[in-house]
Formats: C-alpha cells, structure tokens, sequence
C-alpha cells in the first residue's frame, strides 16, 4: 500500500488553499478508489496520545494487487503530528491500550499462522506476540485491569474429524445445522506467550465481551446460534463470573441490541437498543443498573438516533447522537440526566473514545471522509488529515433538503448539487437510497463506490439522498412507519422528493433516475416498474424483487417479520405478491442495470436472477443487464469489485440518465479501465 504520511498532509494544506481554485477538477471513480479514513481509535489511559488505524483498499488504478480493506496502525500526539507504527505489510484490527498505557495492543495473523493478539511499546520497541489460542483465530480481546492476563474470544475449535471427512469427499453442508460457537479463554502476559490458556465457560453464541472493573466479571453479548436471525432477535446481555463461566444474571431486553459500555464503577451499564421486537434499530440508550439487571431508556422516542457511548473517567457518559442528518455529542450525568450537549456543526460525528481528559471522536463532513478530532475548549480540532489531494476537487453544494409528501409527513435528505449549479429546466438527478430501510444517511460524506456523490455531481448531476418512511434519526414511530407497509409511504416519499426537487428547479422531471443496495435496491426494482414512469434509469444492487420467493432464501426470515412485513407470506400470498417488483413488469420501460454478490446469503442472488429473467422475457425492447461479482456477498468488499461496480454504474447513467433517452444503445458489457489498472487491457490490444 502507498502510505500518505500525516506530516505531509500538513505542509500540503497549507498551500492547497491558495492553489484550489486554479487547481478545481471533478471528482473521478479513480478518486474513490484510492480514499483512505480512519478506521478505529483508543485513546491511552493518561490521555496523552491517541492510536488510530487508517483504513483503505489497495490502489488497482495504480497497480496495486486486488485485495480487500488493509489498516495500517498510527499514533498521535497532537494536532496533524502522527506516524506511522508499524510496517506498512502490518494490516492489524481491535487496537487498544494497555492498563499503564505503555503498549499498544491489537490483533494481527503473521504469515500462515492464526490471527492472535500482539503488541507494541509506545516509547519504541519491536511488537511482539501477547497471547493466541492454538489452531484458532481471536476474534476480540480484552486486558485485566491490573495487565496481567488478556482474556480473548476465538473461534471454535477445529473438528479434525469432520476435516478429514471433508478431503475424502464427504463435504456436505447441513444448513443452519453445524453451527460453530466462539470461545473465550483467559492467557497470563509475560515475557513468553501463555501457552495453556485456561478457557472460560460461556453461553451459546458470544459475539462481543467487556471486562468489568476488578476483573471478576464481564458481559457477554449472546445469542442461541450464530445464525444473523438470532443476532437480530435473541441477542441479549448477560453478566457472567470469569473464573466459572456462571450466568450472573440476563438483561431481558426485547429486541436489537447494540454497543454496550461499562461504567468506571462497575455498576452500571450503557446499552444502546431497541425499545421493543418491532422497533427496526437499536438507537436508543440505556442504563442498566448490573446488581439487577433492570434497565431504563433515557432517550424514548425522541426524533434521534444513539449510535455510539463512552464513558468518562468521572462517572459521566459521552454519547454521540444522530438527529435526522446532522449530529451532536451529549454528556449524561450519571444518573441519566443530561448535563451538557454540544452540535456537531458541519461535522458528522460517528463514535466517541476517551482516556485520562481526552475525549476523541471520529466524524466526518461533506468535504472529507472519517478523521480523527478531539474535543478541545469548546470545539472539535481536527487531529488527522489524510487524503490531501481532495483540496483540488470542485464540490457541489451540499446541505439538508426537506420536503412535506403527499399525506402531509414532513420528510428530509441530503442534497448534493451539481458544481457550478443546477441549470435552467434541472439537471439530471440520481436518487441514491440507503438500505435497512433502518438507516439513515447524514450530511456528512456521501461518496463511495456504491454512492455517486460528488463523482455525479462533478458530472453535472444532482444527488438526492432521501431519509424515507422507515429510517432512522427522527425517532422509532417514524421508522415504524414502514413495518408492515411494503412500498407505501415509503417509495411513494421517493417520487414525492423527485416531485419536490423539480419544483425547486434542481431537477428534470425527464431525467430522474434512482440507485440503491439491498433495501435501497428494493427501491430501485419497484421504481424502475411499478413507477417507471417516473424514472428514466436505474442502477439496482443485491435488491430484492419477489418478497415471497425472498422470504424462503434469505438468512433474516423472524427479523423479516418482527419489522419489515408484519406477516408471514402464506398470511395473504396475493398482497405479497402485489409488492414485489416481478409483479409489476409488464409496467417496466425503465432501463435498468442489475448487479449482485453471487455469494449474498442475505439477499439471495436469485432475487437478481428473477427480475432480469422477468424483464428479458416480457420487456424485450427495454435495456437490461445483470452483473454478478463472484467472491462478494451482500455488498463488495475487494478492491476491483468496488471499482468495476462505480464505472459501471455512472456509464449505464450517463447513457440513459444524463441524455434522457431510455432507447439508447447498451454500454459494452466489459469495464473501461484506465491504463495502469490491474487487468487493464493495453492501448492496441
């Protein structure tokens, strides 16, 4: 990997603003794909010094082997002075402090052995290895308070018989039947790396673990089976006795649950969750009084979303709050109270970490994705810089839109004009509709290799990022408004923002087009047919588009119920039938690219499969393309799947999108890729 050194990114931000204008340029597919953020973060006990991994993927634009998110390890000290920490081969993952501060430790697989828990002095020093599992790969780890033991949770021990009846041929796979459940073990640190590891008894399925204070207890996330259903529906919390495994005692939450906290104390616990089976996310934040398991909301219903906690050294609890498209920080008092609550401004604000008095965030802006800052007399400063070259682009306007939809529901996004503004009559519009629906999207930065951003808007496109009936951000009865109601409000809210746009003069009513994933793919299918009419091309990605045969292939069939349909298929099969978008083909005059991970277990390929075969047989005049990326799953994760999917779906927009002709001749099947890029043909080939 190139290594972009922070150093440098200072010197050349000085310069940049002074060159920007003459410099100006769009944004390109080529710019996407060499993006670098900051990954994770852990601030040092003392707060002196704050490690942070910057995550990117291997540079294929500039011939760089194809390969999926790399994360190199980083330590800052101060504003924009940080370095490098380990080698740049190093990709290591769960980074955090020692108890004394005196290491950095983290995760990392060297050469062919399993993944194990490694460290780093802070004040120089070669890494070393801490503690492992033999024959298994850690999954998470956490230090004792007093740094004399490392309690790690790997993976399931190797089934030698079952191995060698998989080389003989008998390599059978029982569905949902073989389930391989984590462990957790307790290893000494020393001089030497434990080598018997005591293992630690725990319940079912644990995903996620913290250590209290005093090291005799901790709370396990867990559910039945590894199975994503049960992750969704039956994970809870327990507090268990490190020494037996014992189940101390069980919080009965009743739906999803998310990050967990433990106080200083010990005494309580921050829990972010769902208020109940049928609430879509986990946004709002508990407290949970340990000794008995109780626990309270302290955040019910308000118009926001929790989505990160962290508490302080005084007894406090720093959250990071999503409010619709904007952010802020808020501190509790200990008794759930709020004592202070600071906004974000221009800043996306995504999770908090404290040390000592330091409070870290990572966020994000229109300009900029993920960086470091910390929360500094009275204002977030800027601590990283990466991605310097971004001075030179030319970025549309970026800010909230809202609109009030047909039954009077005020409804808000995230607009991103096109540089130098939208003309007379609008300029083409790409609706770019998130997943979930339990999501939202912020005013932050909205441009990756799925989400056209400021590619399309340096090419005279207008973005539309609608937060529709059923995201998150403005409070659980605006996401319940979706359960149970497939299509309507929520896709009728996405001609409602077309409409709203149009009489804003930012787009053309001929050329509006609409591109989404998973759920935002279910958009996509049911607005290139059953409102075609209202679109002029669509990019659809691992969508759904028979929410009956969907039912029986996908890996979330009780999180399906509990909040998407309300109802089982077999309750009413017409109705189910009458919301996919197969139904609705013989409307279809949209053109309409279609791209999936052959490996989705959440949406099965086959929805893809089902909707290109409907449109080819009854649509035979209207264009249609199915791509499948072998390797991937429900989203792409190498590096030139990533960029192979943005080429292709800005050229299928600006065949039929951006000059508004649905006759237009189909693009070429293969990538255009530039000279340089790996598997790039040559020039004369």
């Amino acid at each position: 990997m190139k290594l972009r050194p922070i150093a440098l990114a200072a010197s050349l931000l000085a310069g940049a603003s002074i060159t920007a204008t003459a410099q100006a340029r769009p944004m390109t597919p080529e710019d996407v794909a060499k993006l670098e953020s900051v990954g994770t973060i852990a601030v040092s006990p003392d707060g002196s010094r704050i490690a942070y991994t910057t995550a990117s993927l291997p540079d294929i634009t500039d011939g760089e082997e194809n390969g999926s998110t790399e994360q190199q390890l980083k330590m800052a000290y101060a504003p924009m002075n940080a370095r490098d920490f380990l080698p740049e081969d190093m990709s290591v993952s769960g980074i955090t402090f020692s108890p004394d501060g005196r290491m950095v430790s983290f995760l990392w697989a060297d050469e062919d052995e399993d993944r194990a828990v490694w460290g780093i002095p802070v004040d120089g020093g070669a890494q070393r290895k801490l503690a492992a599992v033999e024959d298994a790969s850690v999954r998470s780890f956490a230090w004792a308070p007093d740094g004399s033991r490392i309690w790690m949770l790997a993976s399931a021990e190797n089934d030698e018989a079952r191995e060698k009846e998989s080389k003989a041929g008998f390599n059978a796979i029982v569905y949902e039947e073989e389930a391989r459940l984590n462990r957790l073990f307790s290893a000494a640190v020393g001089t030497e790396v434990d080598e018997d590891p005591v293992a630690v008894t725990i319940p079912g399925y644990v995903s996620a673990f913290k250590v209290a204070p005093g090291g005799k207890t901790a709370v396990v996330q867990s559910a039945p089976t590894p199975q994503i259903d049960d992750e969704y529906t039956s994970k809870r919390a327990h507090v268990i006795d490190l020494t037996s495994g014992k189940v101390l005692r069980v919080v009965e939450t009743p739906g999803k649950l998310g990050d967990i906290e433990i106080s200083p104390d010990g005494k309580q616990l921050s829990m972010i969750a769902g208020v109940d089976m049928n609430d879509p996310a986990d946004t709002t934040l508990h407290l949970v009084d340990v000794a008995s398991g109780s626990y309270r909301a302290l955040n019910a219903g308000a118009p926001e979303a929790a989505v990160d906690a962290e508490w302080l050294a005084d007894g406090r609890l720093a959250a990071v709050i999503h409010k619709g498209a904007q952010s802020a920080l808020r501190i509790y008092n200990a008794n759930g109270t709020v004592a202070e609550e600071h906004d974000g401004g221009a800043l996306i604000l995504t999770s908090v970490e404290a040390g000592g008095k330091t409070l870290a965030v990572e966020a994000n802006s229109p300009t900029h994705p993920t960086e470091l800052f910390v929360w500094n007399k009275g204002k977030f400063a800027r601590w990283t810089q990466h991605n310097p070259w971004l001075s030179e682009i030319d970025f549309g306007k970026q800010r909230t839109f809202r609109y009030t939809a047909r039954d009077g529901q005020e409804v808000e996004g995230v607009l991103i004009e096109p540089v130098g503004g939208a003309p007379r009559g609008g300029a083409p519009l790409i609706l770019n509709v998130h997943g979930g629906p339990e999501a939202h999207d912020s005013n932050g930065w909205q441009t990756a290799y799925s989400k056209p951003g400021h590619v399309a808007a340096g090419q005279g496109y207008a973005v539309f990022l609608p937060n529709y009936r059923g995201s998150t951000g403005y409070g659980t009865a605006f996401s319940k408004q979706h359960t149970g109601n497939y299509t309507d409000p929520e896709f009728t809210d996405l001609v409602d923002a077309k409409r709203a746009l149009v009489e804003a003069g930012i787009a053309d009513p001929d050329r509006t087009g609409v591109t989404g994933g998973s759920y935002g793919g279910y958009a996509t299918a049911w607005s290139s047919t059953a409102l075609s009419d209202e679109f002029a091309a669509g990019v659809m990605f691992v969508g759904i588009s028979n929410q009956i045969s969907k039912f029986g292939t996908t890996d979330i069939p009780y999180e399906m119920y509990n909040v998407h349909s309300g109802k089982w298929p077999w309750d009413d099969w017409q109705a189910m039938l009458e919301v996919s978008p197969i139904y609705h083909v013989d409307k279809a005059n949209t053109p309409l690219l279609i791209l999936h991970g052959a490996e989705d277990t959440r949406v099965a390929p086959s929805q893809s499969y089902e909707l290109y075969r409907s449109m080819k047989v009854r649509k035979p005049d209207v264009p249609v393309r199915l791509v499948l990326y072998p390797g991937e799953g429900h989203g792409n994760r190498k590096a030139a799947a990533r960029y192979d999917y943005n080429l292709r779906m800005m050229r299928w927009f600006d065949t039929y999108l951006k000059t508004g002709d649905r006759d237009a001749e189909i693009p070429d099947a293969r990538p255009v890729l530039p000279e340089g890029t790996t598997g790039a043909a040559k020039k004369d080939d």
